[in-house]
This record gives structure tokens, C-alpha cells and sequence, in this order.
């Protein structure tokens, strides 16, 4: 008997044909969610002078040293610096120039003193002010420039994927273009000729196609475009067609066919060309893998929709991303203890559709059904994977697990 690969043998394979994409120059509008190629350097200092962090008064610190309720400092305001004034107002002892927040610190004063801190405040702000707490020390409130970065600072990696917060560093850092790797353009194919179309009554014998619906959601999630979403009858002919139509694509993906099974059509079509394996781990053991000769990745993935789910998250994405460029390839990992008991499959790995509750810190199996690869619709309620090791034949009430997170 062939012994079973170990999850890390088959992604090791698998990442081992991936070459990262050729990197293009998009607009920072066009860049959510797509890999930096090239690092992001800051093209000015942030803030680019220094600035107010509080709606108030410009002062010497000398004025006001000392000041509180019982013996406020009286200081005549002399000048008005909203956000987005170039001036640079000059002022004298016993004087202070109202600024709102941002707005460029006048090169005379050494401090800000907060609306609050002042008698009458906003209201009564453009004649005399009184006030009544000194600031802690010279620099008070001051955003000085570049204390947030310098010029030619490294603000964003390469392989990181930019996100909300990444796009707005690389907006502020003055950065209208970026390198990103290009997208890796995937078609998903389900397999079956059961598979009747989702909305469509099935009769006897039929199902819906759910996986198609699946692997599509999870390729765009990992920031890739799905190309082609096809359902294929159990006929090795209809295999080789669609590939010879779909070569557009860098990665295929195939769910069903693959097992040992008389009508497994991508085993029949593809045999010779991409390797049929058996994995230690449950849901997933049937696995398969190539590259063919015009460098398409072909993945096959068993047909039940729990195993289609926990194989591209072990094994597709982690490809998907490396392909991008990506730094990080896994999904995080959390240590939880369960909070029920549940048996394992002997010596394969599990990746147990579960329910997670952060607070109290504990994981337990999603469903009644536990890691049944058949329970589509049981597939929503789960918020995580449990990954049991493959040697622990039981879990029990309060053992430590790595969770893999899903959103």
C-alpha cells in the first residue's frame, strides 16, 4: 500500500511549481487587494511641517508657565490659523494666534494651548483669553514634521497585501501609483453528472452544484479573478475540452473526479499529466496536482463541499497568494480548548468545521455531523477549522488546538 503523503509533503509540492506573476503599475484606486511587487517609499516627510493636534492657541511656553484657575495668564490674540493656511504669523510676549487643528504651528511659538484649558473658549476667542492650565512642557500638542515617517522611508513591503489602512498610508506617504503583482486568473470547474444547476429541483440521483458557488467566493476572497465557472459532466472528454478552451488561465481548478472511483473524470483525463495522491488528513484525503506543459497549475480537489472547502484553504490559497507575491500564504491560527469532546479519524490530520467563541477562548465542532464532508448546508455555522493533530485518536473537554480562522 502506498503510504500516505503528510499535508506539509503535498503543499510542498505545491508551492514548489509556483512562480510569482509579472508585476504591473496600477492607480492607487485600482489597487485594493492586490500584492506590493516593490516596496512603497515615502515621497515626503508625514506630517509634512509641524502642526497643531488640538483646536486652540499658538503661545510662548514663558507666558503661561505657571498658569491655573485661581491665576490664568491674559494673553491678546493677535491671529487666526485655520487648517490649510500657509501663514506663518509672527507675535510677541503676553500674545497667542488661535489655530484649529492641522493647521501650520506658527514658527514663533513652542506650545498649544487647548480651547479647553482657556476662559470662554471657542466663544470668546479672537480678543483676550485667559489661561487656565499651563501646558506640561515646551512642544505641548505639537505634531512635529516627520514624526510619523521621512522621505525616502520604507512605508508599505513588498508582499503585503494592500488593504484599507495600507492604500491610506501610501495615499498620505504622497504616492499616486503603485507595483503590484498581477492577479492570478483562475477557472473553477465542478465535476458530476449529478450536478444540476443551484435554484433547479433536483430529481432522484441530482444535486445541486454548491461547490461551484463555493471555490468561486474563496478565489475572489484570496484576491484572485475567476475567469470561467464551469460544471462538467463525468466524462474524461469533456475534461480535456474545457482545458483546451481555458487558456486564459494560470491555476484550474477541478472539485469531484478524483477518487478511485469507475467515473472519476479528471483521474481519466489527467492521469498521465498531473499526479493523483492520498493525503493524511480528514475531510481531503484524495488530492491531485500539476503543472501542465504551458505552465498552468491544475489542482483536483475531492467533490464533497467540507473537503473542497478545507483543500483550498490548506493548499489552493496558500498557492493563489505565493503566486501574488504574498508574504503571509496562511490563514491565522489561534489557541483555543474545546469545549466538547469528539473522536478523530486514526492517523490523518483533521480540519474540523467549528465554532469558536474568542471571549471564553474555546472551539467546538460546528454541526452534530462533525467534520462530514457531505454537510454542505451544516458549512455556514462554521467560523473556523479545529486542526487535530493526526497522532490524537480524541478530544476532550479543555485540550489546547490551533484554530485556523476563516472569515
Amino acid at each position: 500500500m502506498t503510504p500516505l503523503l503528510t499535508v506539509e509533503e503535498h503543499r510542498a509540492r505545491v508551492l514548489a511549481a509556483v512562480s510569482r506573476l509579472a508585476p504591473e503599475t496600477v492607480r492607487l484606486a485600482d489597487a485594493a487587494g492586490r500584492t506590493l511587487a516593490e516596496p512603497v517609499l515615502a515621497a515626503h516627510d508625514l506630517p509634512g511641517f509641524d502642526n497643531s493636534s488640538m483646536d486652540g492657541f499658538a503661545v510662548h511656553v514663558a507666558d503661561v508657565e505657571g498658569a491655573d484657575a485661581e491665576n490664568p495668564a491674559t494673553l491678546r490674540v493677535v491671529g487666526d490659523l485655520p487648517a490649510g493656511s500657509s501663514a506663518d504669523p509672527s507675535f510677541g510676549a503676553g500674545e497667542a494666534v488661535r489655530i484649529m487643528t492641522g493647521a501650520p504651528v506658527p514658527t514663533a511659538a513652542d506650545a498649544i494651548v487647548p480651547f479647553e484649558d482657556t476662559t470662554g473658549g471657542l466663544a470668546d476667542s479672537l480678543g483676550t483669553i485667559d489661561v487656565r492650565r499651563a501646558p506640561a512642557a515646551a512642544g505641548a500638542f505639537i505634531r512635529r514634521r516627520g514624526g510619523d515617517t521621512r522621505a525616502g522611508d520604507v512605508v508599505l513591503s513588498a508582499g503585503e497585501r494592500l488593504g484599507a489602512l495600507a492604500l491610506s498610508a501610501a495615499a498620505a506617504a504622497g504616492v499616486a501609483e503603485l507595483v503590484v503583482h498581477r492577479r492570478p486568473r483562475v477557472a473553477v470547474v465542478s465535476t458530476g453528472s449529478e450536478l444540476v444547476a443551484p435554484g433547479t429541483a433536483p430529481g432522484r440521483g441530482q444535486t445541486p452544484d454548491s461547490n461551484s458557488t463555493l471555490l468561486a467566493a474563496l478565489v475572489t476572497g484570496a484576491d484572485a479573478d475567476v475567469t470561467v465557472i464551469a460544471s462538467l459532466p463525468d466524462e474524461a472528454e469533456a475534461i480535456h475540452s474545457f482545458l483546451a478552451r481555458a487558456l486564459d488561465a494560470d491555476v484550474v481548478v477541478f472539485t469531484g473526479g478524483v477518487s478511485a472511483g469507475a467515473y472519476e473524470p479528471v483521474r481519466q483525463a489527467l492521469s498521465d499529466r498531473i499526479a493523483f495522491e492520498k493525503v493524511a488528513m480528514q475531510p481531503g484525503k484524495p488530492q491531485a496536482f500539476g503543472v501542465l506543459d504551458d505552465g498552468r497549475l491544475v489542482f483536483g480537489l475531492p467533490g464533497n463541499p467540507v473537503s473542497v472547502a478545507v483543500s483550498f484553504e490548506v493548499f489552493v490559497r496558500p498557492a493563489l497568494l505565493a503566486l501574488q507575491g504574498r508574504t503571509v500564504i496562511d490563514r491565522r491560527l489561534a489557541r483555543l480548548t474545546a469545549s466538547e469532546t469528539w473522536t478523530t479519524p486514526p492517523g490523518r490530520r483533521q480540519y474540523l468545521p467549528a465554532a469558536i467563541d474568542l471571549v471564553a477562548g474555546t472551539v467546538r465542532p460546528a454541526t452534530a455531523g462533525g467534520s462530514g464532508s457531505h454537510l454542505a448546508a451544516s458549512l455556514a455555522r462554521a467560523e473556523a477549522f479545529a486542526i487535530v493533530p493526526a497522532e490524537v485518536s480524541t478530544v476532550s473537554v479543555g485540550d489546547p488546538l490551533d484554530v485556523m480562522l476563516i472569515p
